[in-house]
């Protein structure tokens, strides 16, 4: 008997039936546009995303990576919280679904899911989609004008995710009250790119003020260390290539590496890494340099002139060596994004 197909596989193979009616030409025509329409706009009032074709161009070539940089931020924030799972979710700017199929992937089982965006011919697709995943079936796709006049159920779980960059700032800062609002733990997620990074330290500001506890991928709530504009916090997620996108991007290699920023915070207060690995590691002979977002060590005083403010974060590099034992082990087996050091039972894995 053959093993069931994994998330993955499964939208994969849904994705593959849609694109049976739609000649390759055009829907490499329409994923260029798309492709110009999302780096060369600004913020606009009305949805990319005009028919079917577009919304098949778009699931086809967009949504695995979506899926795949989801599924690692919802990884992280779910290591951080693992005596809670969320028992209901709604996917603001959810487009195809891309963020609902990671959330199930996440936390397997079915949950009353809400799919609001503007652009129907992507819901009408998503609802297709799903049709493919018994537990998403259930689905609720609602169109719905994501900006300031957004207003969102109670739930227990919001993500947004690739969707704060089509708004003005107002719309984006209405969106980011109106989930800390509605739920009790909000993922945001924005292309890995500067631009993106600044959006989602927005958005994580804002939930701080709002009472908030960052639960990934920062190890504290206090304000980010990175001096603005010298660089940026971002992960990378692996995505296996389809033929449309080497059609698309011209290239040769069955994978891409999909470039993504977040922040995962909840009401309760969750349990966050003690440091995050937010560079590739690199190995030497017998050695392993890791950059890392640590907390911080707290001091007697705190901060220096602000006594009793405790540990300040900070970013540095630490130098795991086989005298380290298991932990150089680990340091080697290490990934961009993990949390350092690992989870117990992790550092003495295969």
């Amino acid at each position: 008997m053959n093993a069931p197909l994994s998330p993955s596989d499964t939208l994969r193979t849904a994705l593959a039936h849609l694109l049976d009616g739609l000649p390759p030409k055009a829907a490499a025509q329409a994923v260029e546009r798309l492709i110009v329409n999302y780096r060369g706009r600004t913020p606009t009032d009305a949805p990319v995303l005009r028919d079917r074709a577009d919304a098949v161009a778009y699931a086809a070539y967009r949504m695995p990576a979506t899926f795949e940089a989801v599924c690692a931020a919802l990884e992280a924030f779910a290591r951080a919280v693992p005596d809670w799972e969320p028992g209901s979710h709604v996917d603001v700017g959810g487009g195809t679904g891309a963020a609902t199929w990671a959330v199930n992937a996440t936390w397997t089982g079915g949950r009353p899911v809400t799919v609001l965006d503007w652009a129907e011919p992507a819901l009408a697709l998503g609802r297709e989609i799903a049709a493919a995943h018994p537990d998403l079936k259930p689905t609720e796709w609602q169109r719905s004008r994501i900006g300031s006049a957004l207003t969102i159920e109670s739930t227990d779980l919001v993500t947004v995710s690739y969707v704060l960059g089509e708004l003005t700032d107002a719309d984006r800062a209405a969106v980011v009250d109106a989930a800390a609002t509605a739920a009790q733990a909000v993922v945001v997620i924005e292309p890995g790119t500067p631009d993106g990074y600044a959006r989602v330290i927005d958005a994580r500001d804002r939930l701080v003020a709002a009472g908030f506890h960052i639960a990934a991928p920062c190890p504290h709530s206090a304000a980010c260390p990175i001096v603005p504009g010298e660089d940026w916090c971002h992960f990378a997620a692996r995505v296996s290539r389809s033929s449309l996108h080497r059609q698309v991007k011209g290239g040769s290699l069955a994978y891409e590496d999909e470039k993504f920023s977040y922040v995962a915070a909840t009401r309760f207060a969750p349990a966050p890494a003690a440091s995050r690995v937010v560079r590739k590691p690199q190995i030497r002979k017998g050695q392993v340099l890791l950059d890392l977002c640590a907390t911080g060590t707290p001091t007697p005083t705190g901060t220096p002139g602000e006594p009793g403010t405790g540990p300040v974060p900070t970013l540095g590099r630490t130098t795991v060596t086989k005298r380290h034992g298991p932990l150089y082990k680990a340091a080697r087996d290490a990934d961009w994004g993990d949390a350092w050091p690992p989870p117990t039972g992790d550092d003495d894995r295969d």
